[in-house]
């Protein structure tokens, strides 16, 4: 109060710091989260899965098994390629993880066949994934619009905010040499030769330099290929004098490798350019400049080059961040009109004045903490913003009455601040114990939670620092006297003086009465309950259908199925882009027999049918096609990841998990709910296999080596060497292929191959067998593993389900065992987690009770209203028609534990206070809930007022202004908010009812015990 003119310059500071935050954090819709994951992939072209599995896959695995803090470990085994995933547990130092991956990945370098590729690492992170999808297509040329994207993707990627840009659709660029078989047997030219020969032609030769001693001149062998022409020129049979080239006998051009699947935008052939923000750049921001980037360029670029924006999250984000900021200030107005109404504007004012002071203040430390604003970060915002008030509406009421009973403006307000310092602080100490303990949550669900707690913590403190600091300051400096009380509130206080009178009377009735109505909404929630859930669904901006078929299709046949379910789905006026992959090999997440994917972008929420309607509509129109099954998914929210369901199946012997697997989906198919399933077992199919009589290649002076190399001139074709052009970032591969109408299987029976007895057909001791195809091997941590994932049927429970299925399981055979992943797992992590959280924070809570009070009948009493304010948590969910979320409805009983406890506090240390004054029980709890009966009215009120927007569903715009009902952002939070506030509403009528007829029982129950003790020592 004597510095007042420094406390209210440091409160100018704060708000003009948190503008400023507010102005330069980063933002962004999903928090910012490194997914635990390194992955390490390995390539020899050509090797077969099961050579995969057991020269790649098994030496990695057996090195990377010592890591620490590996929570699964999957190995994958296809052909040419070979990958282990490793998962860490969440909130792991992924720089000290990713390090100890390579030193381990380069010692098993040296158990690796030499031929394969350097084994790569990747960090798999959130912000690594596309944050802008840019669509190229129209009538141009394959090579002009892969020469376009490779400009676009040189110029994007040179804007500071960006880290990298892949193209969606892009063909590695290779340099063909076509030459046909006949002429390469009538030169005798023999393949290895032929490869050593370019090889020892290919060569940096690093001369060095000559000093005569009249000067130093540098010399250079300029050996290394670097044009077509120098190709052209390289010699590859030398006969006396007579030296043949490649321009002698083959066709030189410059092309790509075969297609592995092709992308189409709205039907047009198209490259997609997926750009990637880096970690801690600003979304908004990176997006626009990208965007005008493209603009500049436009005018040079082919009039009929189309450019589309696929994706773009930044739309997303700055929907949800003005949905939540209108939330944000719909909540704040709310709390200021109840102030008012309740307390005078001078009043409402100074309170209202606290709410800005402390969010800036928030969002200051938030931004100096080096953390972004996400949509986890605004709803805590909109969370504390009626509960921020609760104690500056405590300190500024008893202001009020001291001023009413002719206190001087500075005593009234210091007095107020000093009375109500302790109670206050334990309230807020109560509520960030609560919070405290969700910091520590595991596991991907927790580092995407934990910005809640950590924004709670924040801005509760700051809210103390301006209840008790500068709401006084600014209180006594503006002066003013109280005004007379309004007429209604009168009444109002009339009617509940009466009836806490009538309660007071009989406190152990009102205990059963209200024992009985809690008994009651349980009973009813248990018989209408909305199911359970693990995280709130949400409206998707996008959706797919994954195609899949089975056969050994190539790649043209696979697009000309994925072109026939696009043709069926072109032309729907909700859907602003079409964009459809062909594919030869499936990512990680897919299975096995989809051969292409159609992604939508819907128009924009409030303009369509849900999506479900979407698709189902989607399934209709598609459901005429034969002999393919579509998947329809729609775009996950969250921290979510693929299928819920997902059983894993291991064992050392194949055939015993085969069988096993088929038992299993036979149950699911048997009890019906489980939609979509899949497993990633290989597809049945032909694979040719080319045995070799070693001894008869032997006699003809020839061997492997050799009838490989044969073999791939009709395959992929024969690599020679590597050259580097100017306009491609990567070698380009200098490989020897047979023509197009040569690359059959009946070839290879003609193919011949030179040896020192001459030319000699293959069929001399090469014969060609037929066996079963195995696509791709998995395996789980060191063992073979079946995974199988399924969706739930709309209207079922995955809970529901999952006991089914365990009640039906087949007995596993011995050797194979079973295990339940997927969101199962992490449901029973965060059930567990939460349980423990609410645990902890109630030993916490019961600490800093007793400490307040110093009684632990008192203490009991506050914990009970936590417990019996569940009711009110089930009653809110279930006249919101909401399901019970694990994660958001369990934090939603943390959060309301903390808050409940608050109007406790402060009823119960008046109630001592007056009982230290001398007044009986009875008087003492009537005058208690008499006095506290506004400010608890208040706070429950503004806390509920603040999440009413949310609980309905409705998004204020009061600047435009404008209504918005059922925006994708307010479903993140619905049952979350319908939890707090039908609790917290279930709380306050317990609060200003209960808990005074319970003070009085526990005086009574007391006397009598006493008098008890007293007859006994008598």
């Amino acid at each position: 109060m004597d510095r007042s003119r420094t406390t209210l310059l440091a409160f100018l500071f704060l708000l003009i710091g948190g503008m400023v935050a507010y102005q330069v954090i980063p933002k962004e819709s999903s928090p910012d989260i490194a997914i635990p994951m390194i992955y390490v992939a390995m390539t020899l072209d050509g090797i077969s899965p099961e050579d995969a599995e057991r020269l790649l896959v098994r030496p990695m695995e057996q090195e990377l098994r010592s890591l620490e803090g590996i929570k699964e470990m999957r190995g994958n085994a296809s052909e040419g390629h070979a990958s282990v995933m490793l998962e860490f547990d969440a909130g792991f130092d992924a720089d000290k993880a990713l390090q100890d991956v390579r030193e381990k990945v380069d010692t098993a370098r040296s158990k690796l066949p030499q031929e394969a590729d350097e084994p790569r690492v990747h960090e798999i992170n959130i912000s690594l994934f596309p944050v802008l999808s840019i669509g190229l297509s129209g009538p141009l040329s394959e090579r002009e619009l892969i020469t376009i994207a490779r400009r676009f993707q040189d110029a994007i990627e040179a804007v500071p905010e960006v880290l990298e840009v892949e193209i969606g659709g892009d063909r590695e660029d290779l340099l063909e040499i076509v030459v046909d078989p006949q002429v390469l047997e009538s030169y005798g030219i023999d393949f290895n030769e032929l490869a050593s020969m370019v090889s020892r032609n290919n060569r940096l030769v690093a001369a060095g330099s000559l000093d005569t001693g009249n000067g130093r001149m540098s010399l250079k062998v300029p050996g290394v290929i670097e044009s077509i022409e120098d190709v052209m020129s390289m010699p590859i049979k030398v006969d006396g004098d007579t030296v043949v080239t490649f321009g002698d006998v083959a066709m030189l051009q410059r092309t790509f490798k075969d297609p592995t699947g092709f992308a189409r935008i709205n039907n047009e052939p198209a490259l997609v350019l997926e750009v990637s923000k880096r970690s801690g750049a600003n979304i908004i921001a990176t997006i626009d400049k990208v965007r005008s980037l493209v603009e500049q360029v436009k005018p040079q670029l082919p009039e009929a080059l189309e450019i589309r924006y696929i994706m773009d999250q930044s739309e997303e984000v700055q929907d949800i961040l003005s949905d939540l900021l209108n939330n944000v200030v719909t909540a704040i107005v709310l709390v200021l009109i109840v102030v008012i109404g309740a307390m005078g504007a001078r009043s409402a004012l100074l309170v209202g004045l606290t709410i800005p002071g402390a969010f800036l203040t928030g969002i200051l430390v938030i931004w100096s903490m080096g953390l972004t604003l996400n949509i986890v970060v605004l709803f805590s915002l909109i969370l504390v913003a009626g509960m921020l008030v609760d104690g500056a509406i405590v300190v500024s009421e008893l202001a009020d009455r001291n001023l009413t009973d002719g206190q001087p403006v500075k005593t009234a307000w210091v007095e107020a601040a000093s009375r109500m310092a302790w109670p206050v602080i334990a309230s807020t100490a109560t509520t960030l114990a609560v919070f405290v303990p969700l910091l520590f949550w595991p596991g991907v669900v927790g580092e995407f939670m934990k910005f809640l707690p950590m924004t709670v913590l924040i801005c509760l403190v700051a809210s103390l620092a301006m209840a008790l600091v500068f709401l006084p300051v600014m209180g006594g400096v503006s002066g003013g006297r109280r005004v007379h009380e309004d007429a209604v509130e009168g009444r109002i206080m009339k009617a509940y003086r009466n009836t806490l009178g009538n309660i007071l009377q009989r406190p152990g009735l009102t205990l059963l009465g209200a024992l009985v109505l809690i008994i009651l909404i349980y009973a009813a929630y248990g018989r209408f309950n909305y199911g359970v859930e693990f995280f709130p669904s949400v409206e998707p901006d996008s959706a797919q259908v994954q195609v899949r078929a089975r056969g050994d299709l190539s790649v043209w046949e696979r697009d000309a199925i994925v072109r026939e379910v696009e043709s069926h789905l072109q032309h729907m006026p909700e859907v602003k882009a079409l964009y459809a992959r062909s594919m030869l090999a499936t990512g990680n997440n897919m299975a096995p027999d989809v051969i292409g994917v159609l992604q939508f972008q819907f128009t924009d929420w409030y303009t369509r049918r849900p999506a479900t309607e979407i698709l189902e509509d989607f399934r209709e129109r598609t459901s005429g096609i034969p002999g393919i099954e579509l998947e329809f998914r729609k775009q996950e929210g969250g921290p979510a990841d693929g299928k819920p369901i997902e059983l894993l199946v291991s064992s050392l012997d194949t055939e015993q998990l085969d069988d096993y697997v088929d038992e299993i989906e036979q149950a699911m198919q048997s009890i019906g709910g489980f939609v979509d399933i899949e497993d990633d077992r290989s597809l049945p199919g032909i694979e040719w296999r080319l045995q070799v009589d070693r001894e008869a290649a032997a006699r003809f002076g020839t061997d492997v080596l050799s009838i490989g190399s044969a073999v791939r001139l009709v395959t992929n074709g024969m690599v020679l060497a590597t050259y580097r052009p100017e306009d491609v970032r990567d070698e380009v591969d200098i490989a020897v292929r047979v023509p197009n109408n040569w690359r059959e299987l009946e070839h290879l029976q003609r193919q011949t191959i030179n040896t020192p007895r001459g030319q000699v057909p293959l069929s001399q001791f090469v014969t060609l067998e037929p066996g079963d195809k195995t696509g791709s091997i998995v395996r789980v941590d060191g063992q073979r593993t079946i995974t199988i994932k399924s969706d739930v049927a709309p209207g079922r429970r995955m809970d529901e389900l999952l006991k089914a299925l365990q009640d039906q399981m087949p007995e596993p055979p011995e050797g194979v065992t079973l295990r339940f992943g997927g969101e199962n797992e992490d449901q029973q992590q965060a059930s567990t987690f939460l349980m423990s959280a609410f645990l902890v924070a109630i030993g916490m809570m019961v600490l800093i009770l007793l400490t307040q009070f110093n009684s632990m009948y008192q203490t009991l009493l506050i914990l009970s209203a936590i417990v019996l304010s569940t009711a009110g948590v089930l009653l809110g969910l279930l006249l919101n028609g909401q399901s019970f979320g694990i994660v958001m409805v369990g934090m939603g009983i943390i959060a309301l534990a903390g808050i409940v406890v608050n109007n406790n506090i402060i009823l119960i240390d008046t109630y001592n206070q007056m009982k230290q004054e001398g007044k009986e029980a009875f008087e003492a709890a009537l005058e208690t809930g008499c006095l506290r009966f506004r400010p608890v009215l208040l706070t429950a009120t503004t806390t509920i007022l603040g999440l009413m927007p949310m609980v309905l569903g409705v998004n204020v715009n009061l600047l435009e202004p404008s209504l918005g009902l059922g925006a994708p952002s307010t479903q993140w939070w619905t049952q979350l908010s319908s939890a707090i506030a039908g609790g917290l509403a279930f709380a306050t009528l317990l609060t200003l009812l209960l808990t005074p007829a319970l003070l009085v029982l526990g005086e009574k129950a007391g006397q009598r015990f006493r008098s008890l003790v007293r007859r006994g020592g008598e």
